[in-house]
């Protein structure tokens, strides 16, 4: 078990949307974020205040998370010293990174000397089965994008949210660090051998109430060619009901391809519906997720407004907005 609550790591982070996973854990789990601590030319920063190792343990901090997500997900030689001085000052290590805490031999020994624990949550606990595709009892939506980081998992979490306000059954079933990380269970899928992933997603997702609903958090992009290969396991393990189709729409080209345009809405509609439909030939498109964080709020209620007329579906950020109509498509269902 990871100890709360934390001090968030940006480390030199690059840019805002490199701090992911702590501005996941900022959003949607406040009471467990004490603080930041940004290294020299970090350019994020999520508006906590910033402290030093010694403020955030006398506040109460018990883990420090590396809440940077680089490609590659790997730990930078720059951080080891924080990480170093951490472990003595205190403080447990947990990281989403593919590169693991205690994969380094120098943590590993600090944090036994210090006793202190290192908590890698990229890695899976469980030996998943390979995928048999049968029918299972319950209902599951999917969050699907038009690129990476374009708020799958913030859709997902705001509509577990307004379900339950609701009084629907509903579950985040979480399936990458920073959502692991904020609910506490998961599948860490881009860890997960490739023959098992769609089991994965089949064992995280198991039968349920006819009325229950399973909100699958989505990764990747079937259009992004670095990630592509978890958002099939998704599509097919996940033998989704309903798509809701995600999107950031001031994005020049995918994230870190700046060689590849982001497809329009209607090209994901028309690529991820057929694939879904192999695994459950019933799923439909119910609404449409927009992340809207660099439009002001008139154009953000403009833009909306013009897709729920062009594709005909309810079109809301669930971040700005909350995700009710999201919600109320999938009741109909």
């Amino acid at each position: 078990m990871i100890k709360t609550p934390y001090l968030l790591f940006l480390g030199d982070a690059p840019d805002q949307l490199a701090a992911k996973v702590a501005q996941g854990i900022k959003d949607w789990r406040p009471d467990n974020a004490v603080g930041q601590f940004r290294m020299e030319g970090c350019k994020a920063d999520l508006g906590l205040t910033d402290m030093t190792l010694e403020e955030a343990k006398a506040a109460g901090a018990k883990t420090l998370v590396v809440g940077v997500a680089n490609r590659g997900g790997v730990i930078s030689p720059a951080w080891k010293k924080v990480l170093v001085a951490a472990l003595e000052e205190g403080f447990d290590l947990a990281s989403g990174l593919h590169n693991l805490l205690r994969e380094e031999p120098d943590l590993v020994a600090v944090a036994e000397a210090c006793g202190r624990e290192l908590h890698d949550v990229r890695v899976p606990e469980v030996e998943y089965p390979i995928a048999n595709g049968k029918k299972r009892r319950g209902k599951r939506v999917l969050a699907v994008g038009t690129d990476c980081s374009v708020g799958k998992m913030y859709t997902a979490l705001a509509l577990d949210e307004s379900m339950r306000k609701k009084g629907l059954k509903s579950t985040f079933r979480a399936t990458g660090q920073t959502g692991i990380l904020i609910t506490g269970n998961g599948v860490p899928l881009d860890a997960v051998v490739a023959d098992f992933m769609a089991g994965s997603i089949e064992w995280l997702t198991p039968d349920n109430d006819d009325d229950h609903w399973d909100i699958i958090e989505g990764q990747g992009s079937l259009f992004h060619v670095s990630y592509s290969g978890v958002t099939m396991a998704l599509v097919h393990g996940g033998q989704a009901d309903a798509l809701i189709l995600c999107h950031e729409p001031t994005r020049t080209h995918l994230r870190g391809l700046p060689e590849y345009s982001v497809p329009s809405l209607q090209e994901l509609w028309d690529t991820a519906l057929p694939l879904a439909r192999i695994a459950n030939p019933a799923c439909q498109v119910v609404g449409v997720s927009v992340n809207t964080q660099h439009m002001g709020a008139d154009e953000a209620d403009a833009y909306l407004a013009k897709i729920e007329e062009e594709l005909g579906l309810p079109a809301v950020d669930p971040y700005r907005h909350s995700a009710d109509k999201l919600a109320d498509a999938l009741a109909a269902l």
